[in-house]
């Protein structure tokens, strides 16, 4: 199995996401950001890394597993944990970023183990604002 830290980062209701490449497995559909854990990597450092790598975020606080999920087809164990960042996303590995309510969320095209969190984040989530997904701050 091959580790993967995916972060999940709420403000305000509404979750940030990225757009798989195309060339990419699961290209062109939504993630969480995150990536593979590097060998004697922990998984702060991994979610800290893969954040300012993809998105040019700093990692302020790592959280509380959300939810595991392995990804059909692959050897990735995919750990969805809370995130709290500072600075404002940028596109730089992700086709687009943006922001989404639970609601807008559940009507993506996700990447397969995101899908499975997504379902996973129950009724009982405030749905946030109703804009729809947009760049920079909620």
């Amino acid at each position: 199995s091959i580790p993967v830290v995916a972060a999940v980062i709420e403000r305000k209701g509404r979750y940030l996401l990225g757009r798989r490449p195309h060339a990419k497995r699961h290209g062109g559909l939504w993630e969480f950001p995150g990536g593979k854990l590097d060998p004697g990597e922990s998984w702060r450092e991994a979610a800290a890394r893969e954040l300012d790598e993809e998105l040019g975020l700093s990692l302020v606080r790592l959280g509380a597993v959300l939810f595991e999920a392995r990804d059909a087809g692959s050897p990735f164990v995919i750990r969805f944990i809370a995130a709290e960042v500072d600075g404002r996303p940028e596109a730089r590995e992700h086709s687009s970023v943006a922001w989404f309510d639970v609601d807008e969320l559940r009507g993506l095209p996700l990447a397969p183990s995101d899908a499975d969190f997504v379902r996973s984040l129950g009724a009982s989530r405030p749905p946030g604002g109703s804009a729809h997904g947009s760049d920079g701050d909620p």
